[in-house]
């Protein structure tokens, strides 16, 4: 029997679920309301539209073939029916009706049998004075785009504020920075960007490498108020004013669940609509995904909230699925993700070690620096991994990475990402088998020598500081008695001993069986070399030798340098 089935929203997971359902049951009828004039359109491509890497706008709406995902389209390839610039006002469940009003004011009620609720999230805005005038955007819709856009080109920015220093945030420094020689400023609340994303270590990474580009950052910083009368002058916060043509506001997002709280559906913990595997609300005739939706998370088991588009259109397959009578189940996420930095990729899957910690576990971090390909190969760049892993069941929570080489980068933690949920342990990641050649990888991938850096940590065998303790150190001097041992070759590790004869020796690791003796007793020894390889073998020899407790800076000096650590 034909159903008639209503969808609030379009985006992503709406024409999704649509598209799937129709395949499913051509004779059914289906209708697609939005409350904004575009659907189907790739949101997060919206920074590079800005940047210029997208020459046209409605690029973001077309098809893999180059067709405009319209009205027209919709209706004469799919049978699918589009009201845009239509509102959702009221679910009444009891006579299964959806009151909606039209752009011009008119109301109506349509029937449906099931309803699939796609209505997204609302970019969260700060509760301080100057968040409407003019110039000041979320960059979440085309509309916001194609204005963001129009000024730009037109050279009325020299000055662009962006508030928050997340995702969006970062990939629209970008878009002004790069092409648009905007200056352009990040102002983000916490002390790091990305926080809870990733270690201060790739923040740092990920941050030096967009300064490098012009971008400025100021972390740990209140903004108060945007100033304007006309449009928008400046941006101040709790320890500086900054002088703006354009404020860009991305400081997270806000699931739109009005709807379904008002038709007394159950929102979650996180504010958004809950939902069970079937990804059914509960009522049974009524679905719910995307960025409205509450999921758990795989590796906590906690209810949490994940608004990325990828997950949207998946989400949007089960739920047409569904709607035809399957049984297709989304049992949840683990929140992978990759941000753009100018050359750069900053990637990752589950759980930080800060929000692994938060979570509960008795967690530690292991970093590995290595080349993304053969070191003999020509075409090769160094990437850093971290491993966030749960001390007593040796489980991997997590993992984070950051190269130069994004696709490297993005392959290595997708290929974690797709058995976190399995609760793998680091032994798993030892012997994980990957494609192997030159041009690709190395023959022991930095994913097998991340699995045996944390395998060598929790079997005791390895005694690493990272970034931030070094740093610690460094500057204090370790009241005295910190002694960097450098155990590279004499023409990288000299430089360094000359330049801090009281705080740095160099012995490189194949000399120091026959130079054990010139290293000054008492001193509680620092090891590193290029990458961390020769200071773990290092740190072994010393033992044997009696001294136990020796540390080795993990992803040695590269890792420092890349953190911009002035030595």
């Amino acid at each position: 029997m034909a159903q008639n089935i209503l969808i609030v929203g379009g985006v992503a997971l709406g024409s999704k679920a649509a598209c799937r359902f129709k395949r499913l049951e051509p004779e059914s009828h289906v209708t697609i309301i939005d409350q904004d004039m575009y659907i189907s359109y790739g949101g997060c491509g919206i920074p590079f539209y800005v940047s210029g890497d997208v020459s046209d706008v409605h690029d973001l709406r077309k098809t893999s073939f180059h067709m405009l995902r319209d009205e027209v389209f919709f209706k004469n390839c799919k049978d699918i029916d589009i009201m845009t610039e239509t509102r959702a006002e009221k679910i009444d469940r009891e006579s299964k009706l959806l009151h909606i009003r039209r752009k011009d004011g008119s109301t109506d009620t349509l029937a449906y049998d099931q309803l699939v609720l796609g209505t997204g999230s609302s970019p969260r805005r700060l509760p301080i004075p100057g968040v409407d005038l003019p110039m000041v955007y979320t960059a979440a819709n085309l509309r916001d785009a194609e204005a963001i856009k129009e000024v730009v080109t037109k050279g009325q920015v020299e000055r662009a504020v962006i508030i928050g220093g997340g995702f969006i945030g970062l990939e629209m420094a970008e878009a002004l920075a790069d092409m648009w020689e905007v200056e352009t400023t990040v102002v983000e609340y916490c002390d790091q960007i990305m926080p809870g994303f990733v270690s201060s270590m790739f923040a740092r990474m990920a941050q030096g490498q967009m300064e490098e580009h012009g971008v400025h950052f100021y972390v740990d910083e209140e903004v108060k108020a945007i100033e304007g009368t006309d449009t928008v002058t400046a941006v101040v916060t709790n320890k500086r004013r900054l002088e703006a043509d354009l404020v860009i506001m991305s400081v997270g997002a806000v699931p739109n669940s009005d709807l379904a709280r008002d038709a007394g559906l159950e929102i979650g913990k996180t504010g958004a609509i809950l939902v069970d595997e079937h990804l059914r609300t509960t009522d049974p005739l009524i679905y719910a995904g995307g960025d409205c939706a509450q999921i758990p998370n795989l590796v906590t088991g906690q209810p949490a909230y994940f608004p990325l588009g990828s997950m949207a259109n998946r989400q949007g397959r089960v739920i047409g699925t569904n709607l035809a009578g399957g049984n297709a189940k989304f049992k949840g996420a683990v929140g992978s993700f990759v941000v753009k930095t100018f050359e750069a990729a900053l990637a990752g899957a589950g759980l930080s070690l800060s929000s692994a910690l938060k979570a509960g576990f008795d967690a530690i971090s292991v970093q590995v620096a290595q080349l993304d390909r053969a070191h003999f190969y020509p075409d090769k760049g160094m990437m850093y991994l971290e491993l966030v892993v749960e001390k007593e069941t040796r489980r991997i929570l997590g993992i984070q990475g950051f190269g130069e080489q994004g696709d490297a980068v993005v392959g290595r933690i997708n290929t974690v990402a797709a058995f976190l949920e399995d609760r793998p342990t680091v032994d798993r990641l030892s012997n994980v088998e990957l494609a192997y050649s030159p041009p690709f990888s190395s023959a022991m991938d930095i994913l097998n020598a991340l699995g045996n850096t944390a395998e060598n940590l929790l079997d005791g065998r390895y005694r690493p500081i990272d970034v931030d303790g070094f740093a610690e150190k460094w500057s204090s001097n370790g009241d005295g008695q910190c002694l960097v041992l450098d155990c590279r070759a004499r023409q990288d590790g000299e430089p360094f001993a000359k330049k801090y004869p009281e705080r740095w020796i160099n012995i490189p690791q194949d000399e120091l069986r026959q130079r054990f003796k010139e290293i000054p007793p008492g001193k509680k020894l620092i090891l590193v070399c290029n990458t961390g390889v020769r200071s773990y073998e290092a740190q072994l020899n010393l033992k044997e030798m009696g001294l136990d407790d020796p540390v080795s800076v993990q992803g040695g000096m590269v890792t420092l340098n890349k953190c911009g650590l002035d030595l």
